[in-house]
């Protein structure tokens, strides 16, 4: 088999109804799995036979849920993708295709924009110490410098609308070979991209712009449980990438910040 493509499930099926049906036509025919999180998807049984549900008796979150369906997956090449997603015609087989003709490049996304055409912002390089700490604790009143690192971590000057190579890519849209691809099991919603790009390092990954695929962001991630989340996920990359010094101080810097959120969601 050629490809799989993995989706995890939480609260999104009304998103699944349009999404299955684009993926359903692709001439590459793919195993199609949905990690079911939180039993909504169930109508797929009858809606969409050929899809394989996989249901779960708790939320098993973006990373766990992917790996679910990562293990089952039997296709050579496989595509976490979110369920908010409408792929549009050409941008599977264009992925296969480019990963099938560079064996030299570990991943590949293609361009993602909202609804009403705007192109998104996605890929950037893995995240250095001093963006987490000006981007997520109070040093962020560093405007010039923060806009400097920024800068230079999105990409500067590209509008997505060119094929480049990246350093990271974004887990709504992630295709690599079955044997390289697993997320982290200790995060749960953030950061597995740039942990995989940092477990990669050295390695190539390519974003394509031939094609687009139709990305309705953050529809299920808009809580302060997600923003709470956040904060965890990035604490535990830190302490891995970034050794427990600098977890401790991006911890007691994030700590204001983050109360000052919670207050303001109040």
């Amino acid at each position: 088999m050629k490809l799989s493509v993995v989706i995890v499930n939480f609260k999104t099926w009304d998103h699944l109804q349009a999404c299955l049906p684009a993926l359903m036509l692709s001439p590459l025919k793919p195993e199609i799995i949905v990690v079911d999180n939180d039993g909504s998807a169930s109508p797929i049984e009858m809606s969409f036979p050929g899809v394989i549900r996989l249901a779960q008796s708790e939320n098993r979150w973006f990373c766990g849920g992917n790996n679910i369906g990562i293990d089952a997956a039997q296709g050579d090449t496989i595509l976490l993708l979110n369920p908010d997603t409408i792929p549009q015609p050409g941008a599977l087989e264009a992925m296969v295709e480019f990963l099938d003709s560079h064996p030299d490049y570990r991943g590949v996304t293609m361009q993602l924009r909202y609804p009403n055409g705007e192109i998104q912002r996605t890929c950037s390089r893995i995240p250095s110490y001093a963006y987490l700490l000006v981007n997520h604790t109070p040093l962020l009143i560093f405007r010039g410098w923060r806009a400097r690192l920024n800068a230079h971590h999105w990409y500067e000057n590209w509008k997505r609308d060119s094929n480049r190579d990246v350093e990271v890519l974004p887990g709504s849209c992630l295709m690599m070979r079955r044997g390289d691809l697993r997320l982290a099991d200790d995060l749960k919603l953030y950061f597995p991209e740039d942990d995989l790009a940092q477990r990669f390092t050295g390695s190539k990954f390519r974003f394509l712009a031939d094609f687009f695929i139709t990305h309705n962001e953050k529809s299920v991630t808009k809580s302060w449980l997600a923003t709470e989340i956040y904060f965890r996920d990035m604490l535990i990359y830190t302490r891995k990438y970034h050794g427990v010094v600098g977890w401790v101080l991006l911890w007691l810097l994030s700590r204001p910040l983050l109360w000052g959120m919670k207050y303001r969601a109040r």
